[in-house]
């Protein structure tokens, strides 16, 4: 439920809002309604029902996401996820319908099986497949690579027979605003703004964020737009990007404004303001400032990180290679990062996992078990909690915190790349977690590279696709996940990577962190020796020499892999490969290939130093340094040895809450500032032509609105007082009409808002609309319930100028007379009498919803359910 606006039960209703002439207007599960106005009555207008014609009706049935008030021209715009809906809110027409390109459409709700009709092709295709390769007697080997062949075959064709819903659902609606100017402005899940005119007419679109837009706002000549990243952008009103922070470390679910600021609420409840004058001139004045102050608000902290890698080689261990490995090293630090590979594989399992990923699923029993033994080792549950995992086929990730740490820790996101056949095989690939450490971004990535020793370039390529595509976004795995109230579109779309939207914007993901650590089976070997000397340097520890000839250290020397990352000094033996169950280091195979020893398994780090001797601060906010890297050469429970490196963590972090005192204290006291203020108060001055407007039946006035400022732009609304006064018989008394609101029935003034240049003016035109005819009367006199009064009548219009950037407005009223003419509207009645007795049916609709009113004395204290 977004808002409360009625009497009635409001748990389906997505949107609700007041609109011109005074009526509520709600949005729900597949449907449009109409309140009426006054709401004792309990009744409603149905507008679906209205505009459905032998059963088939063009509004959408999907979900009503967002409403809004155009009071400029009395219209409602009712938006779903793909289509919008006009209404006119003065007679309740539906004027058109169209979908997010502008296009309209002629009908709507066109449901899909697609889905299902390509899971039952995979699978025919699997089954076929089967028992093809039975009957021709294929070897195991031949079978499975088929299998994995086929299921890379059967991924590709789902993304692309996909990419056209995907696409469509990158362009849910999201927000709906109404600019000063008049214009709409709607923002979309794949980040997409699109500006629109009165008429729904799709004037241009801008796209400045890749991620999707969850909320939007405007005051005077500016919009501002919320994103799930956290971001929030400030744009004029030609849609030029002004400027753009970080605003929360959570999705961005509504902006307001309120006394010279921008208010801005995240999912996690977080509220924060922000100062209308900004980006400005008190810029320039508080940075320098706020800099000075930095020793008070800055704050410093200590910590360990244990990261630990291991292809298990699809086996399971014991407790004790498990305590061995990870459990005897625990006990100073507060975060534990574990990277298996290998944890399952064959054909049947690698093709199924590459199937639930194309649906969004992840994770198996095996890797369940893995985890479970593992939180059993760090003593999860008293000591360590475990935050989040993410499996990607035989990659799996997972994350502990000790829970005295826990609380500063948060926002955990997962990410997977696929880098077996096809690029679609979770056989080799990574896998990364992304996280906040008092507001730190620290991203942890599992990877698995391509095997063999001549593969060094495959190699290469697979940890810079993984490096570049790496994307993270929300899982189901993940614990404690408080972002509530966000659409499944924006959730979907969370942190999507920028080039995967928009190739010209952006960096990867892993480029923006403070902190990246790669590690796993990089599967690099050692070149140019035989497989004796390397035995012979091993046994005498020669690790110096064989370091030489490392094809990892070879690559990172010459730049092509593994950019501007470090790694610590290898003094432990080679961890491939090994006999499993042979202790020592005469386990080293000794079978037919005699593979010659390597470190495959290793770990590398970036942090935000530019070069070695940099100290941590603010301006370097993460500075880590290797205090224990090594290999566990006791445990043979796989081919490969499991290794641990320790981190020692220097991290800088502000205190808000004093960086804010300190803010405060600047701002108020500046004198600079507050003379900056109070320049942003000034209201041009502006000159109406009238303060008396006079109309007779169908009378069109032309009121001038001039802007006599030669610099600035002033902004104008026009309303109405909310009350008429009608004469009658030589006597004044006061009538509310049914349009107090906003403007009465019988008035319509275009253009109600815009912006005036400097030394220009605005010409507005105030018409009366002879809105009776022959249905509605009799002898000229209106009978239904909902018709204006037909006395003179007289209504105050405000017109409320602005500045650009201020909340302070200035009033102009203008009052408007009207003198009722009995013989000029019956004369309108006889004329279009017969062009009106096709609408009896309409009209009996209305008039048994009004009929209500007849009863509400009888009525007043019966509770609707």
């Amino acid at each position: 439920m977004k808002c409360i606006a009625s009497n009635f039960p409001l748990e389906k209703y997505h949107d609700s809002l007041l609109a011109n002439p005074g009526d509520i207007w709600s949005g729900s599960e597949g449907e449009e309604r109409h309140m009426a106005a006054l709401l004792v009555e309990r009744s409603f207008v149905d507008l679906r029902s209205q505009v459905t014609v032998n059963g088939v009706c063009n509004i959408s049935s999907s979900d009503v996401k967002c409403l809004l008030s155009d009071h400029v021209r009395a219209k409602v715009w009712a938006a779903g996820s793909t289509s919008f809906s006009l209404w006119d809110a003065r007679t309740r027409e539906l004027l058109k319908v169209y979908n997010t390109e502008g296009q309209i459409e002629n009908r709507v709700d066109i449901s899909s099986v697609q889905d299902q009709a390509t899971e039952d092709e995979m699978n025919a295709k699997f089954v076929s497949k089967s028992k093809k390769e039975k009957s021709q007697g294929s070897s195991f080997l031949q079978r499975s690579r088929n299998a994995i062949m086929g299921a890379a075959e059967a991924v590709r064709r789902v993304a692309s027979k996909g990419a056209g819903a995907f696409a469509e659902d990158n362009k849910k609606t999201e927000a709906l605003v109404l600019a000063a100017d008049g214009m709409i402005w709607s923002g979309c899940s794949n980040g997409l703004l699109v500006h629109w005119d009165g008429n729904g007419n799709r004037l241009q679109d801008f796209h400045h964020h890749p991620c999707a837009v969850l909320s939007l706002c405007t005051h005077g000549s500016r919009i501002w737009v919320g994103y799930v990243s956290g971001m929030v952008q400030m744009l004029d009103l030609e849609g030029n990007l002004l400027v753009g922070w970080v605003a929360h470390n959570g999705p961005v679910i509504k902006m307001v404004v309120g006394d010279n600021y921008l208010f801005s609420l995240a999912s996690h409840g977080g509220i924060r303001g922000w100062s209308l004058a900004s980006p400005g001139p008190i810029d320039n004045i508080i940075r320098p400032e706020l800099a000075d102050k930095e020793h008070l608000y800055t704050r410093k902290e200590d910590f360990r990180i244990l990261v630990g890698t291991w292809n298990v080689g699809q086996g399971r261990v014991s407790q004790e290679a498990l305590a061995a490995w990870l459990g005897s090293t625990v006990s100073d630090v507060g975060i534990v990062v574990v990277g298996l590979q290998e944890v399952e594989m064959g054909a049947g399992f690698l093709a199924m996992s590459a199937a639930k990923e194309t649906v969004g699923l992840e994770g198996s029993a095996v890797g369940q078990w893995w985890q479970d033994a593992i939180g059993k080792a760090l003593d999860e549950g008293s000591t360590f909690e475990r935050v989040g995992s993410r499996q990607l086929a035989a990659l799996l990730i997972a994350i502990w915190v000790r829970k005295t740490l826990r609380k500063h820790v948060g926002d955990l996101d997962v990410g997977a790349v696929a880098c077996g056949l096809g690029r679609a095989i979770g056989n080799k690939g990574g896998v990364g977690l992304r996280l906040r450490v008092f507001d730190r971004i620290m991203c942890f990535v599992n990877c698995h590279l391509a095997a063999h020793l001549e593969a060094v370039t495959r190699r290469n390529a697979d940890f810079d696709h993984i490096y570049r595509t790496m994307s993270f976004t929300r899982s189901s795995n993940l614990l404690n996940n408080t972002a509530v109230g966000i659409s499944s579109a924006a959730q979907m779309l969370r942190g999507t990577n920028a080039a995967a939207i928009n190739p010209d914007e952006g960096k990867p993901d892993l480029a923006e962190a403070d902190m990246v650590i790669f590690f796993g089976d990089f599967n690099y070997r050692l070149f140019g020796i035989s497989y004796d000397e390397a035995r012979d340097f091993v046994s005498q520890r020669s690790f110096d020499w064989l370091r030489e000839r490392d094809q990892l250290r070879a690559e990172m020397k010459s730049g092509k892999v593994f950019q501007g990352m470090r790694e610590a000094i290898i003094k432990f033996p080679p961890t491939y490969k090994f006999e499993r169950g042979k202790p020592g280091l005469g386990g080293y195979d000794s079978g037919e290939k005699k593979r010659i020893p390597a470190w495959c398994d290793r770990v590398l780090y970036r942090d935000n130093r530019t070069s070695p001797t940099v100290e941590c601060s603010l301006g370097c906010p993460v500075v880590a340094s290797i205090i224990q890297y090594e290999g566990c050469m006791e445990v043979t429970e796989s081919d490969h040895k499991p290794v641990r490196c320790k981190f020692n963590v220097e991290l800088a972090h502000i205190d808000r809450s004093v960086r804010r005192q300190e803010f405060g204290k600047i701002f108020q006291n500046n004198d600079r500032i507050r003379s900056i203020l109070d320049e942003l108060r000034y209201i041009p001055e502006t000159n109406v032509s009238t303060n008396q407007i006079v109309l007779q039946n169908q009378d069109t006035f032309n009121l001038k609105i001039s802007n006599r400022s030669r610099e600035d732009r002033v902004l104008f609304q026009i309303t109405c007082s909310g009350q008429s006064t009608t004469k009658e018989a030589g006597q004044a008394s006061e009538y509310c009409p049914r349009g107090s609101f906003g403007f009465p029935r019988w008035l319509e003034v275009t253009p109600a808002a815009g912006i005036i240049k400097p030394d220009q003016a605005a010409e507005i035109l105030v018409r009366h609309e002879d809105g009776q005819s022959l249905e509605d009367s009799v002898d000229g006199i209106p009978q239904s319930w909902w018709s204006e009064d037909t006395r003179d009548r007289e209504v105050t219009l405000m017109i409320n100028f602005k500045a650009s950037q201020s909340t302070e407005a200035r009033t102009h009223q203008v009052h408007v007379r009207h003198s009722f003419s009995a013989d000029a509207l019956r004369v309108n009645s006889k004329n279009s009498g017969r062009n009106n007795q096709g609408s009896s049916q309409h009209r009996s609709t209305l008039k048994h919803a009004g009929s209500t009113s007849n009863k509400m004395k009888d009525h007043q204290n019966i509770r609707v359910p």
